[in-house]
């Protein structure tokens, strides 16, 4: 806000109250209006419906809107090439070099800009392991970014520990300032630039919120790995024994979240971990959601949250009268978001830790209707379907993605944050699943009975009695096939799961157009992993789909 007026805001008494010694201007900053640090959910909420930036909503919400990104910006995220990291970076589709100088360039113009305004700052850690967290810095333009810092990332415990707090690491979000393009270097106006070497990000052009924490995480998919932590874009929850942690890896819209959240396990995590010798830990302090169409029944500890004081709406719609949301209703976006702290499930693991995994889940959304529902499989054709992040991209979770579900190859279930080879991430996740025995699986969300358009979703109850058999150990005592096509094995039984799903072929009009269906989508694999074939083992490569095995229907 360019409070040209000095108009006095709700929180502006208090704004230096949980001021740190370390100033802004360590960040080239100066000349600013007035800086909020650290403020409390309830003095932001009064911030951000005082300077027009959102509503509080039915239940207690603040609701928001992002603007013209509801979604990530993907490619318009840059890394800075300098001689300290550039050996270490996967550079290509994801991770788009800029030069330094340009990066000099942009900021310089961004810290004019945001002379005279207001900012806010909010300090956090990124990692609940003691051992490998990172201090990071949030500094905003928009009052609700600093609410969605606060509920996103772990917070300081005392005013002592937030006067002591140095970021190694700081993000800059001004969605009013704009790249010029011809002097910047940018695609778009729009930017999200990483540089490394001076522990900064700058976002521009931006109110997604996603844009601050997938910063934060790419920043630690870079470091943690270096350090020999695996990090991974996947959810945990435990089992009543601590030992029974299960991972489950997927992209937005897979079901990560709905899956963890479960009413029976305790969650540890919704997105973001690293896995070191100690165990599983949460690389985040809050949850943020995907609400569209959001069912009480089927998902009612994350309908819950999204109901509550304290939690930020980002484009949900509601009646500007009654300010009830209306979850169902995409007018805005299908990208609908709810962030909130994960102290909000009931069943959240307080310090945000577990052990080591006992099974990990693979997901996937398989939009052509053709996989199995739920697939075991051995530590090589793990790796090959790690690497692979074969998925459907869904209700617009990236700039350009419309409603119809989107093919997609996403390496590590994750690639647009993923910053070393993919090879190098499956390397660190073979060490650690051979090391520590852990089940592999790969869990289908998609359709049956036909792709998009003809088949339907297959059902959340069924998806998980499968699931909930596999983590019980009740799918160890079944009968299994051989998948004619990726080679993986099949349960031929599961309580509570009609046979109709669990082969999916016989549940096509025509069994001969689902094996064709299903050969087409394995050349796709076959295609894709061609990138990745040189780096990785040969008995990697051989977990793959094998095209000449003969299948039901062949003559």
């Amino acid at each position: 806000m360019n409070n040209l007026l000095n108009i006095k805001t709700p929180a502006q008494s208090q704004a230096a109250d949980l001021k740190s010694d370390y100033g802004l201007s360590n960040h080239g900053l100066s000349n600013l209006n007035t800086v909020y640090w650290n403020l409390p959910t309830e003095a932001l909420y009064e911030e951000i419906t005082f300077r027009g930036e959102g509503r509080v909503v039915n239940g207690g919400p603040i609701a928001v809107n992002s603007g013209k990104h509801t979604a990530r910006a993907a490619q318009d995220k840059y890394i800075v090439r300098e001689p300290s990291t550039e050996n270490n970076i996967w550079w290509g589709e994801y991770n788009r070099p800029i030069s330094p100088e340009k990066f000099n360039e942009t900021f310089s113009r961004l810290q004019g800009y945001l002379q005279g305004r207001d900012v806010f700052v909010q300090d956090c850690y990124a990692g609940a392991d003691p051992d490998y967290r990172l201090p990071v810095r949030i500094i905003t333009e928009y009052a609700w970014h600093s609410l969605f810092a606060r509920n996103m990332f772990i917070q300081p415990r005392s005013r002592e520990e937030y006067r002591q707090h140095v970021p190694e690491f700081t993000v800059i979000a001004a969605p009013g300032f704009k790249a010029f393009e011809p002097i910047d270097g940018t695609r778009t106006s729009t930017f999200i630039i990483i540089n490394f070497e001076q522990r900064l990000c700058i976002i521009g052009d931006s109110g997604y919120g996603g844009e601050i924490k997938k910063s934060i995480f790419t920043v630690m998919n870079y470091l943690l790995p270096l350090e020999g932590v695996m990090s991974m874009h996947c959810s945990a929850n435990q089992g009543s024994d601590a030992d029974d942690v299960a991972l489950f890896f997927g992209l937005s819209g897979t079901g990560k979240t709905t899956l963890s959240t479960d009413p029976s396990r305790g969650l540890i995590g919704d997105d973001e971990h690293g896995w070191n010798d100690s165990g599983v830990f949460n690389i985040e302090g809050g949850s943020y959601a995907k609400v569209i169409r959001l069912s009480p029944t089927a998902e009612p500890q994350i309908y819950a949250a999204a109901h509550r004081f304290g939690t930020l709406l980002e484009n949900v719609v509601y009646d500007p009268t009654t300010r009830r949301v209306d979850l169902d209703d995409p007018s805005i976006t299908e990208n609908t978001r709810a962030s909130y702290p994960l102290e909000f499930v009931p069943n959240a693991v307080e310090a945000k830790r577990g052990g080591h995994p006992r099974n990990i889940i693979l997901l996937t959304c398989d939009a052509q209707g053709v996989m199995p529902p739920i697939a075991r499989l051995s530590t090589e054709q793990a790796l090959y379907h790690f690497i692979s992040g074969y998925t459907s991209k869904v209700g617009g979770t990236e700039v350009g993605l419309g409603e119809e579900p989107e093919i997609t190859f996403s390496a590590c279930f994750g690639a647009p944050f993923m910053v070393h080879h993919p090879t190098f991430y499956a390397d660190l996740l073979k060490r650690k699943i051979e090391r520590y025995g852990v089940n592999c699986w790969l869990l289908n969300t998609g359709w049956v009975g036909g792709p998009y358009g003809i088949g339907k979703r297959i059902s959340i109850s069924h998806t998980r009695a499968l699931l909930n058999a596999a983590l019980s150990g009740k799918l160890n005592d079944v009968e299994y096939y051989t998948d004619p096509v990726f080679g993986f094995q099949v349960p031929k039984s599961c309580p509570g799961v009609p046979e109709d799903v669990l082969y999916p072929a016989q549940s096509w009009p025509s069994e001969d157009e689902y094996w064709r269906k299903y050969r087409q989508l394995a050349a796709r694999f076959v295609d894709n992993f061609k990138k990745y074939a040189a780096q990785a083992s040969p008995e990697v490569r051989a977990a793959g789909p094998v095209l000449t095995n003969t299948v039901p229907g062949d003559d």
